[in-house]
C-alpha cells in the first residue's frame, strides 16, 4: 500500500515538474528579446551577433533586438546583464576582453560561468591578423621575426588599446618567438593605427580583419599571417602564425549566456535554437567577410571552453600587469 502510494506521489511530482517545464517554455518568446553586448557598434563581435540575432528572430518571429553597452572594459555591459530579469529576455554576449582580460583584474565584476551566468552557446570567433607596413620590407612572419631579433626594440606594433585582444597577441608573439617589439596602443577603432602603419610611421599592426581589411585588399598594409587553426577559405594564401611558431592561436570571441535564474527550459530551447542557427550555410557566408567563423557548442562545452582561455591567457596577462608595475 505504501509503494503504491509512494508511486502515486512521484508520478504527481514528474507531471507537474513535466507541466511546469511546458508553461516556462510556451509561447516563449511572445515578446521582444534583447541581446546586450559588451562591444561597440559596428565592431567584428557586434556584426557577428547581429546576424544571429537576425536568424533568431525569423526562427522565433519576434524581433531580436542587440544592446550595445561598451566601457569600462566590458563590466558596464557585464552588471547591465546580471542585473537583468531572469526571465529569458535579456540575454547576454561577453567576448575574449570581457571574461578574459577583464576577469582577473575585476573580481567584484560578475563574469563568472555559471556562477553569474548560464551559458547557452557559442556565437562566432575572428582570428587576429598580423599585417606590416609595405615599407618594413618583409613578406613573410618568418622574416619579421628574423628583422626582429636583429633590430631588438625598434619595430613597432599598434594595438587597440592595452589588455585587449590585440595587445595580448603581440605579448604573446614576443614571448614566443623570443623577439622584442615596441608596443603603440591606440584609443578607439584601428583607423588611426592603420594609417599610420600605412605610411610606415609603425611597423606592424595586430588587428581582426574586419577592422584591417580596406587596408589589406588596397595595399596599403601587407598582411602576413592569420592567428587561426588553419588557414581560412576567404583568405587561402595569407599563412596562419602555427606554420612558423607551433600551435599558436588568437581569436577573439562571443559567446551567448543568460543571467542566473533564467529558466532552465528556456535556457535549454534558446540553446537549441542557436545550434540550428549556426548551422545555416548562409550565416557563414556572412560571418566569412567578417574573417569570422563560428560552430556548435552545447552549453557544457562552452563553460569548459570560457576556462580553457582563461587559463590560456591568464599567464599573458600577468606578464603584461608585472611589466606595467615597473
Amino acid at each position: 500500500m505504501k509503494s503504491s502510494s509512494y508511486c502515486c506521489l512521484l508520478a504527481s511530482l514528474l507531471a507537474v515538474s513535466t507541466v511546469t517545464v511546458y508553461a516556462e517554455t510556451a509561447g516563449y518568446p511572445n515578446k521582444p528579446v534583447q541581446i546586450i553586448a559588451d562591444s561597440s557598434a559596428g565592431s567584428t563581435p557586434d556584426v557577428a551577433l547581429r546576424f544571429f540575432a537576425e536568424a533568431l528572430t525569423r526562427t522565433w518571429g519576434q524581433q531580436v533586438l542587440v544592446v550595445n553597452r561598451p566601457g569600462a572594459g566590458g563590466s558596464v555591459g557585464a552588471r547591465a546583464a546580471a542585473e537583468a530579469t531572469p526571465d529569458g529576455y535579456t540575454l547576454y554576449q561577453p567576448v575574449l576582453s570581457t571574461f578574459v582580460a577583464l576577469h582577473p583584474a575585476a573580481p567584484n565584476v560578475p563574469l563568472h560561468v555559471p556562477k553569474d551566468f548560464l551559458p547557452i552557446g557559442f556565437v562566432a570567433e575572428n582570428p587576429m591578423f598580423i599585417a606590416v607596413a609595405p615599407s618594413l620590407g618583409v613578406k613573410s612572419l618568418k622574416e619579421l621575426i628574423a628583422l626582429a631579433k636583429e633590430r631588438p626594440g625598434e619595430i613597432s606594433y599598434a594595438t587597440t588599446g592595452i589588455g585587449r585582444l590585440t595587445h595580448l597577441t603581440g605579448e604573446l608573439l614576443q614571448h614566443e618567438a623570443k623577439i622584442k617589439l615596441q608596443l603603440v596602443p591606440y584609443t578607439g577603432g584601428p583607423a588611426h593605427a592603420i594609417s599610420d602603419v600605412a605610411t610606415g610611421r609603425v611597423g606592424m599592426i595586430i588587428e581582426g580583419y574586419s577592422g584591417i581589411a580596406g587596408a589589406a585588399r588596397s595595399g596599403s598594409v601587407k598582411l602576413i599571417a592569420v592567428a587561426s587553426v588553419k588557414r581560412l577559405a576567404d583568405f587561402p594564401d595569407v599563412p596562419t602564425v602555427a606554420e612558423t611558431i607551433s600551435e599558436f592561436v588568437a581569436t577573439g570571441w562571443g559567446i551567448l549566456v543568460a543571467p542566473v535564474g533564467t529558466p532552465e527550459a528556456i535556457v535549454r530551447k534558446v540553446s537549441e535554437d542557436l545550434q540550428k542557427v549556426v548551422k545555416n550555410p548562409e550565416l557563414d557566408k556572412k560571418l566569412a567577410k567578417l574573417g569570422s567563423y563560428t560552430h556548435p557548442m552545447l552549453a557544457d562545452e562552452t563553460t569548459a571552453f570560457v576556462h580553457k582561455q582563461q587559463n590560456r591567457w591568464n599567464p599573458v596577462l600577468a606578464d603584461v600587469a608585472r611589466a606595467q608595475q615597473k
